[in-house]
Protein backbone atom coordinates (compact mmCIF):
# COMPACT_ATOMS: atom_id res chain seq x y z
CA UNK A 1 0.00 0.00 0.00
CA UNK A 2 1.09 3.34 -0.59
CA UNK A 3 1.89 5.41 2.40
CA UNK A 4 2.78 9.00 3.30
CA UNK A 5 4.44 10.21 6.08
CA UNK A 6 4.12 13.33 7.95
CA UNK A 7 5.08 15.28 10.90
CA UNK A 8 3.45 15.07 14.15
CA UNK A 9 2.61 19.24 14.28
CA UNK A 10 -0.52 21.33 14.39
CA UNK A 11 -1.63 20.78 10.84
CA UNK A 12 -1.91 17.34 11.20
CA UNK A 13 -3.48 16.92 14.81
CA UNK A 14 -6.79 16.06 13.47
CA UNK A 15 -5.54 13.19 11.88
CA UNK A 16 -3.66 12.18 14.72
CA UNK A 17 -6.77 12.76 17.15
CA UNK A 18 -9.03 10.50 14.86
CA UNK A 19 -6.72 7.52 15.08
CA UNK A 20 -6.64 8.00 18.98
CA UNK A 21 -9.98 8.07 19.39
CA UNK A 22 -10.82 5.25 16.52
CA UNK A 23 -8.87 3.18 18.99
CA UNK A 24 -10.25 4.45 22.00
CA UNK A 25 -7.21 6.29 23.55
CA UNK A 26 -4.62 3.89 22.60
CA UNK A 27 -3.58 1.46 25.31
CA UNK A 28 -6.31 2.62 28.34
CA UNK A 29 -6.70 5.84 26.92
CA UNK A 30 -3.03 7.26 27.66
CA UNK A 31 -2.72 9.38 24.16
CA UNK A 32 0.71 8.76 23.92
CA UNK A 33 1.48 11.11 26.73
CA UNK A 34 2.89 8.31 28.84
CA UNK A 35 6.59 8.65 28.13
CA UNK A 36 6.45 12.54 28.75
CA UNK A 37 7.07 13.88 32.02
CA UNK A 38 3.29 14.54 32.74
CA UNK A 39 2.10 10.85 32.05
CA UNK A 40 2.84 10.10 35.37
CA UNK A 41 0.52 13.07 36.99
CA UNK A 42 -2.93 12.02 37.94
CA UNK A 43 -6.12 13.40 37.08
CA UNK A 44 -4.78 15.56 33.93
CA UNK A 45 -7.13 15.33 30.64
CA UNK A 46 -4.10 13.37 28.16
CA UNK A 47 -5.87 14.47 25.35
CA UNK A 48 -5.04 18.26 26.40
CA UNK A 49 -2.02 17.94 27.86
CA UNK A 50 -0.78 16.00 24.18
CA UNK A 51 -2.28 18.16 22.33
CA UNK A 52 -0.68 21.10 23.77
CA UNK A 53 3.13 19.60 23.42
CA UNK A 54 1.61 19.37 20.25
CA UNK A 55 0.70 23.35 19.81
CA UNK A 56 4.22 24.24 21.41
CA UNK A 57 6.23 21.85 19.49
CA UNK A 58 7.22 19.59 22.40
CA UNK A 59 6.08 16.54 20.70
CA UNK A 60 7.50 14.57 17.89
CA UNK A 61 6.27 11.57 15.47
CA UNK A 62 6.14 10.23 12.40
CA UNK A 63 2.41 9.79 11.11
CA UNK A 64 1.50 7.21 8.46
CA UNK A 65 -1.56 8.19 6.30
CA UNK A 66 -3.19 5.59 4.02
CA UNK A 67 -4.09 6.30 0.59
CA UNK A 68 -7.76 7.66 1.85
CA UNK A 69 -5.32 10.37 4.53
CA UNK A 70 -6.38 8.22 7.14
CA UNK A 71 -3.78 7.95 9.76
CA UNK A 72 -3.08 4.41 10.47
CA UNK A 73 -0.29 4.41 12.91
CA UNK A 74 3.07 6.78 14.11
CA UNK A 75 6.56 6.35 15.59
CA UNK A 76 6.56 8.44 18.49
CA UNK A 77 10.09 10.29 18.83
CA UNK A 78 11.85 13.10 20.83
CA UNK A 79 14.73 14.27 23.08
CA UNK A 80 15.27 12.26 27.19
CA UNK A 81 14.07 15.69 28.23
CA UNK A 82 10.64 15.16 26.31
CA UNK A 83 10.56 11.49 26.63
CA UNK A 84 11.78 11.13 30.16
CA UNK A 85 9.28 8.27 31.12
CA UNK A 86 10.51 5.10 29.69
CA UNK A 87 10.16 1.87 30.37
CA UNK A 88 11.94 -0.62 32.55
CA UNK A 89 13.75 2.45 34.09
CA UNK A 90 15.04 0.52 36.93
CA UNK A 91 17.15 -1.99 34.76
CA UNK A 92 17.93 1.10 32.22
CA UNK A 93 19.29 3.05 35.44
CA UNK A 94 21.52 0.32 37.04
CA UNK A 95 24.12 0.60 34.35
CA UNK A 96 22.82 3.92 31.89
CA UNK A 97 24.32 3.53 28.51
CA UNK A 98 25.62 6.60 26.54
CA UNK A 99 23.06 9.65 26.68
CA UNK A 100 20.82 9.96 23.37
CA UNK A 101 20.07 12.75 21.53
CA UNK A 102 16.97 10.90 20.51
CA UNK A 103 14.46 8.21 21.78
CA UNK A 104 11.94 6.34 20.20
CA UNK A 105 9.69 5.79 22.50
CA UNK A 106 6.04 4.27 20.81
CA UNK A 107 4.74 2.97 17.69
CA UNK A 108 1.39 1.85 17.50
CA UNK A 109 -0.57 1.07 14.16
CA UNK A 110 -4.35 0.80 13.98
CA UNK A 111 -5.93 -2.42 14.84
CA UNK A 112 -7.25 -3.40 11.91
CA UNK A 113 -4.02 -2.47 9.89
CA UNK A 114 -1.50 -4.34 11.47
CA UNK A 115 0.73 -6.35 9.18
CA UNK A 116 0.31 -4.18 6.40
CA UNK A 117 4.04 -2.36 7.01
CA UNK A 118 2.62 0.36 8.77
CA UNK A 119 4.93 0.08 11.82
CA UNK A 120 8.22 -0.29 9.15
CA UNK A 121 6.94 2.90 7.11
CA UNK A 122 6.22 4.37 10.79
CA UNK A 123 9.94 4.23 11.77
CA UNK A 124 11.49 5.12 8.65
CA UNK A 125 9.50 8.56 8.77
CA UNK A 126 10.73 9.05 12.23
CA UNK A 127 14.28 8.25 11.15
CA UNK A 128 14.11 10.35 8.37
CA UNK A 129 12.93 13.31 10.76
CA UNK A 130 15.62 12.79 13.23
CA UNK A 131 17.98 12.77 10.08
CA UNK A 132 16.55 16.00 8.75
CA UNK A 133 16.76 17.41 12.64
CA UNK A 134 20.39 17.26 12.87
CA UNK A 135 20.42 13.22 13.47
CA UNK A 136 22.47 11.74 16.39
CA UNK A 137 22.62 8.56 18.52
CA UNK A 138 18.90 7.11 18.63
CA UNK A 139 18.06 4.94 21.82
CA UNK A 140 15.18 2.90 21.83
CA UNK A 141 13.61 -0.29 24.10
CA UNK A 142 12.20 -3.33 22.62
CA UNK A 143 10.90 -6.73 22.79
CA UNK A 144 12.46 -9.61 21.62
CA UNK A 145 9.95 -11.70 19.93
CA UNK A 146 11.97 -14.41 18.10
CA UNK A 147 10.85 -17.79 19.51
CA UNK A 148 8.37 -16.77 21.90
CA UNK A 149 4.37 -15.79 21.37
CA UNK A 150 4.73 -11.90 22.75
CA UNK A 151 1.66 -10.31 23.87
CA UNK A 152 0.75 -7.45 21.59
CA UNK A 153 0.43 -4.86 25.01
CA UNK A 154 3.99 -5.41 25.00
CA UNK A 155 5.12 -4.41 21.62
CA UNK A 156 4.26 -0.38 21.65
CA UNK A 157 7.65 0.08 21.20
CA UNK A 158 7.66 -2.27 18.11
CA UNK A 159 10.51 -5.95 18.51
CA UNK A 160 14.18 -5.87 18.40
CA UNK A 161 14.02 -7.89 15.13
CA UNK A 162 12.37 -4.55 13.56
CA UNK A 163 14.90 -2.53 15.08
CA UNK A 164 18.34 -4.19 13.94
CA UNK A 165 16.51 -4.72 10.33
CA UNK A 166 17.26 -0.66 10.84
CA UNK A 167 20.69 -0.72 11.50
CA UNK A 168 20.20 -0.52 15.51
CA UNK A 169 21.81 -2.88 17.99
CA UNK A 170 21.58 -4.81 21.05
CA UNK A 171 23.22 -3.05 24.01
CA UNK A 172 22.16 -4.58 27.02
CA UNK A 173 18.78 -6.18 28.51
CA UNK A 174 16.89 -4.31 30.90
CA UNK A 175 14.27 -6.80 30.99
CA UNK A 176 12.78 -10.36 30.57
CA UNK A 177 12.49 -9.66 27.04
CA UNK A 178 13.56 -6.18 26.70
CA UNK A 179 16.78 -4.77 25.14
CA UNK A 180 18.19 -1.41 25.10
CA UNK A 181 18.49 -0.85 20.87
CA UNK A 182 20.21 1.97 19.52
CA UNK A 183 21.97 3.38 16.33
CA UNK A 184 23.84 6.81 15.10
CA UNK A 185 21.27 8.68 12.52
CA UNK A 186 23.62 11.02 10.03
CA UNK A 187 22.45 14.37 9.58
CA UNK A 188 20.47 15.17 5.91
Amino acid sequence: MPYTIRPLDVSTWDAFAELVERNNGIYGGCWCIGYHPEGRLKGINYRQAKQDRVRTGRAHAALVFDEDGLVQGWCQYGSPEELSNIKNRRGYDQEPPPRPDWRIACIFVDKKHRGQGIARAALEGALDQIAQAGGGLVEAISEVTAGRQAQSRFLFSATVELFEQYGFTRGRQVGKHAWIMSRTVDAK
